[in-house]
C-alpha cells in the first residue's frame, strides 16, 4: 500500500464509455480511488452499489469516486449499466496502475496461489496527495466509511 502523504501516481486509463481519464484532470477535487477484483462478483457489486448509494453525498462533500479493476471496458460498461453506477470505472487490463498503487499482490485461496487485487481504497486531496489509505476494506460498507472520512476531513 502507498504511504499517506505521498503523491498519488498519475495515470490515464479508459473508462466504462471508452474515454481516456487521467487522475491529474481532477486536481482541485478530492478523489476516492478504490481498487477491486472483478465486476459482477458479490463483494465487488456490494461495494459499487454502496458507492452509488452514497454518491450524491460524496459529491456534496466536493469529491468524486473512481473504481479500478483489470476488467475490460465492455465488462465495465455492462456492470455500470446493470447497477446504474454514477461514477467512473476504469479498466487496467495490463495491471500497470494496480501495480503502481501496490494493490496487485500474490493471494492464496483454497491452497492455490495467484496474482490478484487486494481491495484497497485511497482518499486523495485536491493537490494529488494521498491523505488516507485503507487496505483489506469491507466491501459492503466502503462507500459509507469513505463518506464519513470526507465529512470528518473538513
Amino acid at each position: 500500500m502507498l504511504e499517506v502523504g505521498s503523491q498519488a501516481p498519475d495515470f490515464t486509463l479508459l473508462n466504462q464509455n471508452g474515454e481516456e481519464i487521467s487522475l491529474s484532470q481532477f486536481k482541485g477535487k478530492k478523489v476516492i480511488l478504490y481498487f477491486y477484483s472483478k465486476d459482477n462478483t458479490p463483494g465487488c457489486t456490494k461495494q459499487a452499489c454502496n458507492y452509488a448509494q452514497n454518491y450524491p453525498a460524496i459529491e456534496e462533500n466536493g469529491a468524486l469516486v473512481i473504481g479500478i479493476s483489470k476488467d475490460s471496458v465492455s465488462a465495465h460498461s455492462k456492470f455500470a449499466q446493470k447497477y446504474q453506477l454514477p461514477f467512473i470505472i476504469l479498466s487496467d487490463p495490463e495491471t500497470k496502475v494496480l501495480q503502481a498503487y501496490d494493490v496487485w499482490k500474490l493471494k492464496k485461496m483454497y491452497g492455490r496461489e495467484f496474482m490478484g487485487v487486494v481491495r484497497t481504497t485511497y482518499l486523495i486531496d485536491e493537490e494529488g496527495k494521498i491523505i488516507k489509505a485503507f487496505g483489506k476494506v469491507k466491501a459492503a460498507s466502503d462507500g459509507d466509511k469513505m463518506l464519513e472520512e470526507l465529512t470528518n476531513s473538513k
